[in-house]
């Protein structure tokens, strides 16, 4: 799959926990990266508008911490 560029253009709904603290598997880079924490790894549905205007409903994922908060958020496919 191809890395679209995008940008959230409304709240995030159904959004939910997939995974948390040793159940993620770049525990270790998120901690080196951001600072320790108690990460989570969520899912949620949201409104996109793509590189070429056209805007969809889709399913991110992305990792979030208290104190942190909500990084590296990843388009995962349209929603209908």
């Amino acid at each position: 799959m191809n890395v679209a560029a995008f940008r959230l253009i409304s709240e995030l709904e159904s959004v939910e926990t997939i995974a948390e603290g040793s159940a993620i598997r770049n525990l270790y880079r998120l901690n080196k990266a951001y600072g320790r924490a108690h990460w989570r790894k969520r899912k949620g549905i949201g409104m996109i508008e793509l590189e070429n205007g056209s805007i969809r409903r889709a399913e991110l994922h992305w990792y979030e911490a208290h104190g942190i908060g909500r990084k590296e958020l990843k388009f995962k496919h349209y929603v209908d």
